[in-house]
């Protein structure tokens, strides 16, 4: 039978070793499929005719998937995360719960390790395999009334047909809902204190780098030799209510002052409430200065102002980016 669209899946596997394929071990609650991005050259010579012969050789060998936009969910969040910001793996043990707590942070004076896949794509006509899997970039959005949105850019070494590893189960999710979202804003010493209530309408995260880029060398082979971390690029807008929270954070920019902001969204109740946490959560904390702030805008008459904020190191607080998930999996699938 030809392919058919829904019968398309991702099927995700955690590398030992960076750029050895392993079989994947869950499928990807998403879509998105791989596109092979090797590089075709063609010679230039002549040799007497109008037509150039077809004298075309491949180049280079890349991989590439754009995970689209789905809803984030607290168990498969992380799998971006371990690709573009730092291998965890395991979920740490906060307290007596069952909560299992995922923490990533940028890097700031050195780079984190961050963890490679394998990853399956195709129909019930072809599969194909790309490995050594690693984020380039990714998006977390929401706004009232819907779930936290996630996107991301994927590289890997090289594009090659396979068979899809079989007996997979499919994955329980929840959704990380974003009017289950409170906004907090303070100075970079004291994150996550002061609570801004009632005025939070939309916000985007988006990490434009993560720093994780590939590296070409001559060493035999046409795909990247290995990875290095240079320098990652983030932002955060926030949508607020027009009101004294905004007015506040318009003088913080005008002032160029240094902010530290926390998004904290809460899921179900943990199986085991502990004392530090007792539902699923996802945390962003972001410091840096607002960029800018649009003008006056409207929604359905209503009074409403976006600011941007450069996510940059604090040298007070010795961060710049931390999101922390927290979910009941002892280990990432």
């Amino acid at each position: 039978m030809a392919g058919v669209r829904a019968l398309r899946k991702l099927q995700f596997g955690r590398e030992t070793t960076a750029g050895t394929a392993v079989a994947a071990t869950t499928i990807w609650r998403g879509s998105g499929t791989i596109e092979d991005q090797r590089e075709m050259a063609t010679a230039t010579e002549d040799v007497g005719v109008l037509m150039p012969p077809s004298r075309v050789y491949t180049a280079r060998l890349q991989a590439g998937l754009a995970l689209d936009e789905v809803e984030a969910t607290f168990e498969q969040l992380p799998y971006i995360l371990e690709m573009g910001m730092k291998s965890v793996g395991t979920g740490a043990t906060a307290d007596a719960g069952s909560g299992r707590v995922y923490a990533y942070d940028l890097g700031t004076t050195t780079a984190n390790t961050i963890a490679t896949y394998t990853i399956e794509g195709g129909d019930n006509q072809q599969a194909e395999v790309m490995e050594y899997s690693i984020c380039r970039s990714f998006t977390l959005s929401g706004e009232s009334g819907q779930a936290w949105m996630m996107s991301a850019e994927l590289i890997g070494r090289q594009v090659a047909t396979t068979s899809f590893t079989t007996s997979l189960a499919l994955p329980t999710v929840e959704e990380i809902l974003f009017p289950r979202t409170k906004l907090y804003i303070d100075t970079a010493s004291g994150i996550g204190t002061t609570l801004k209530a009632n005025t939070l309408l939309a916000a985007s995260l988006n990490v434009k780098e993560t720093g994780v880029a590939p590296v070409y060398t001559a060493d035999g082979e046409l795909y990247f030799s290995f990875h290095k971390t240079m320098g990652a690029s983030a932002t955060l807008e926030v949508t607020f209510e027009h009101d004294a929270t905004a007015v506040a954070e318009i003088a913080a920019w005008r002032a160029g002052t240094e902010r530290a902001v926390r998004l904290l969204a809460t899921g179900s109740a943990l199986t085991t409430a502990g004392t530090t946490h007792t539902t699923r959560k996802l945390i962003i904390d972001a410091w840096g200065r607002w960029e800018k702030f649009e003008k006056l805008d409207e929604r359905d008459g209503n009074d409403v102002v976006t600011g941007t904020l450069r996510i940059g190191y604090s040298a007070t607080a010795a961060q710049a980016l931390e999101i922390t998930v927290v979910n009941e999996l002892s280990t990432l699938p």
